[in-house]
């Protein structure tokens, strides 16, 4: 199972989700659906300009933390 840190990174920063929609051009929608780790994909273009503004590595919002069922 893979875990978005968004959460995370953007309290480390001190951003708040509509700073960070109004930086990245994301929707907050789109934004929130990340950080609630609803998605089931993610665009590397996406990844970079959240990388890009939070200023971190993708390692430092992406997480591998096995399966379900483990």
């Amino acid at each position: 199972m893979i875990i978005v840190n968004l959460d995370v990174m953007m309290a480390k920063r001190k951003i708040s989700l509509n700073e960070l929609s109004e930086k990245t051009g994301i929707t907050q929608a789109n934004l929130s659906i990340l950080k609630n780790n609803k998605a089931k994909a993610i665009r590397f273009s996406t990844l970079e300009i959240i990388c890009e503004v939070l200023n971190c590595q993708p390692s430092d919002l992406l997480e591998y933390r096995g399966t379900k069922d483990e």
